[in-house]
C-alpha cells in the first residue's frame, strides 16, 4: 500500500475541545443574523453540535 492510500483510508479525530469551539462560533453567529436568541440556546446549541459531530464522524 502505497504512503497516499495510507492516509487518504485514515479517518482524521477532531478533539471535543475543538468540535465545541466549533459549535460555539457557529450558534454565535446564528445569535449575530437572529436566527436563535440568547432564550433557545439551550434547546439549540445540543442541536448544532450534534449535526457538526455526525458530520464528521460520516468522513
Amino acid at each position: 500500500m502505497s504512503k497516499h492510500e495510507t492516509q487518504s483510508s485514515q479517518t482524521p479525530t477532531i478533539s471535543d475541545e475543538t468540535l465545541l469551539k466549533i459549535s460555539k462560533e457557529i450558534a454565535i453567529k446564528f445569535i449575530e443574523v437572529g436566527r436563535i436568541t440568547p432564550t433557545t440556546f439551550n434547546e439549540t446549541f445540543p442541536q448544532i453540535h450534534n449535526t457538526i459531530k455526525e458530520t464528521i464522524l460520516k468522513r
